[in-house]
């Protein structure tokens, strides 16, 4: 009995990381016996011991690279078809000559570059572009870099996205049961949790929602209905009725209510406007968002936008703690910043192509596990986003 108990618990923490629905079997099945409080505890100290392994058998491990950084290529505008054009006057054009198709300006995020110089993997802080493998010719909608943030832990990584606002639309999904509903008018509203077979043609990506309803009550509207009312801790993701979106403390957000199509609620911003998060500035030592110790190094997820607010940032990250996310994700470009959800199995970010004559989800890096049909064909318990192309007009200039 004295061998089987730690065999027992190191298979099943295995099983936890390679079984892609095992670590939210282990850890809901935990909370409804022991409490929630007593679960976070023992996940607290569970992530402290490998930590602490990690500190000692990976202390001279190098920083690690993910993917192929090209050399850099001239950027390509996208061209927008003149049936695409609105408001365009109407102009003859010479027989002979066809007139030009306006072209959008290509999307170019700024390079960031590493974040610690003698502490990065080849191409840290580089733009990688994620082209649609549908439409392999078009100009890339969404660039990936990787950012070795903690000088303490050469294997802490954060893999960051960023989507050009103008080429795409973000969708928020509830999951079938999170966040769960505190609302009479969410009890009679239908959950598909899944992406919709009519966006799976312009389907891009998907990624991560927000934490379960019991850590924080952080709240979700979509659809006119509000599944979970906001509170005023929380740091919301939004669309505005005119598609544009922000990243704000509720109070800054609370009078536009009317004009939100839809919003996601998470912890306090970790940045807001471009200032830290007092809580996150120096040794702190709290929870960020009533789970995990913000000092837990696990793995995290976080949504962000740059000051004019036309680039989306989306973070997953390994072994990181939330100051880590925090500066990794200002360092690569957004001046306001929300932790989404953590922990082993929730924080991803995927993209599609087609495989043997259906879409799959394929990881934005190794090592994070989901099943094969991941949002498309079975209903998702959590809620998340997904990323499809946008039809894209440029609208001519003034005479």
């Amino acid at each position: 009995m004295a061998v089987a108990v730690p065999v027992l618990g190191v298979g099943m923490w295995v099983a936890v990381h390679r079984i892609p629905w095992m670590g939210p079997l282990v850890a809901n099945s935990l909370r409804a016996v022991v409490g929630k409080e007593n679960v976070t505890r023992l996940e607290d100290f569970v992530y402290d011991v490998e930590d602490r392994v990690n500190r000692l058998w990976r202390k001279d491990e190098a920083p690690k690279a993910y993917w192929d950084v090209p050399a850099e290529e001239p950027a390509t505008a996208p061209t927008i078809a003149p049936a695409e054009v609105a408001d365009a006057p109407a102009e003859e054009a010479p027989a002979e000559e066809a007139p030009a198709a306006p072209q959008l300006p290509p999307f170019a995020p700024p390079a960031p570059g590493p974040m610690h110089e003698n502490l990065a993997a080849k191409g840290d802080g580089q733009w990688v572009p994620m082209r649609d493998p549908r439409r392999p010719d078009d100009p890339p909608r969404m660039f990936k870099t990787l950012l070795h943030a903690d000088k303490s832990r050469s294997w802490s990584e954060v893999f960051i996205v960023a989507l050009d606002l103008r080429q795409v639309e973000i969708h928020p999904v509830a999951g079938y049961q999170e966040p769960a509903s505190a609302t009479p008018e969410a009890e009679q509203y239908e959950r598909f949790a899944k992406i919709p077979e009519k966006h799976h043609d312009i389907l891009l990506a998907a990624f991560n929602g927000g934490f379960m309803a019991e850590h924080g009550q952080y709240g979700m509207k979509l659809d006119g209905v509000t599944l979970l009312p906001a509170n005023d801790r929380g740091c919301t993701l939004v669309q505005y009725d005119d598609g544009s979106l922000r990243v704000a403390s509720w109070p800054t957000l609370a009078p536009d209510e009317p004009r939100l199509a839809w919003y996601r609620q998470a912890p306090p911003c970790m940045y807001e406007d471009g200032k830290i998060n007092p809580q996150l500035a120096g040794n702190f030592k709290g929870r960020w968002g009533a789970t995990l110790d913000g000092n837990t190094v696990i793995r995290r997820s976080a949504v962000g936008l740059n000051e004019s607010r036309d680039i989306l940032y989306v973070a997953i990250t390994n072994h990181t703690t939330a100051r880590v996310l925090a500066d990794a994700m200002r360092h690569a470009g957004a001046t306001t910043v929300a932790q989404m959800d953590v922990n082993w199995s929730y924080p991803k970010f995927v993209t599609y192509e087609p495989v043997d004559g259906q879409l799959k989800p394929i990881a934005l890096a190794k090592g994070f596990e989901f099943e094969d049909d991941l949002y498309l064909r079975k209903r998702s318990m959590r809620d998340f986003f997904y990323v499809t192309r946008k039809d894209v007009t440029v609208a001519a200039a003034a005479p």
